[in-house]
């Protein structure tokens, strides 16, 4: 039976009703994408469901999954990697040793968009991220990080590890100068679940 104009409309808004009106950037996100060269990406489940640190150097706690993280985001909250690494992601099977790239979780705001800047360590051991290290800070590495490493491979014997590091935030293409680490606990209120120094989760 052929579906005359109304019956069409009348289930396009009925799908709304129950899913909600299709969302699109903000001018002021796609903006941002475009002078980063950023698009969409779905990071893998890995990454997603892993537990993730907020400073690189010298991390005192584990927050819980990235992907838990996203969903406490207000605003409209979309993946993205710039061309760089998806290329770099793309040739991966050529390359052998430790990997890690970099991903954006984008929130989209009305009076703002902020970026969270993670760096995908789901790939790599405690070893292979030492690894890592040393590519790019040569024979300082073991100085800078051999205390991280420790407290990381402690907190994995007690079933806590970490795949995911956010290494950055920018407020609309402005980088926030507080740790991130201070960011997270102080002014958006997450709680870690795991406290390095102690050993153990933090006291409720």
């Amino acid at each position: 039976m052929r579906r005359t104009p109304f019956s069409i409309t009348l289930g396009v808004l009925i799908l709304f009703a129950f899913f909600g009106t299709p969302w699109a950037a903000s001018e002021q996100a796609m903006k941002l994408r475009t002078q980063s060269d950023l698009s969409e990406y779905t990071p893998p489940a890995g990454f997603l469901n892993g537990n993730f640190v907020a400073d690189e150097v010298e991390p005192t706690l584990i927050f819980g999954k990235v992907s838990d993280f996203a969903k406490t985001r207000s605003c409209p909250a979309t993946w993205l990697i710039d061309s760089g690494e998806r290329n770099r992601l793309q040739k991966q099977g050529q390359q052998s040793g430790p990997f890690e790239y970099t991903l954006y979780l984008e929130e989209d705001c009305p009076e703002k968009v902020v970026h969270y800047i993670f760096i995908d360590r789901s790939q790599a051991d405690s070893t292979q991220w030492m690894e890592w290290r040393k590519l790019f800070h040569k024979n300082k590495a073991e100085q800078q990080y051999s205390t991280v490493k420790a407290d990381l491979e402690k907190a994995v014997q007690n079933g806590v590890s970490v795949q995911g590091e956010l290494r950055f935030v920018e407020v609309d293409g402005n980088l926030i100068v507080k740790k991130p680490e201070d960011y997270l606990t102080g002014d958006l209120k997450i709680r870690p679940i795991y406290d390095l120094k102690q050993e153990k989760a933090p006291a409720q």
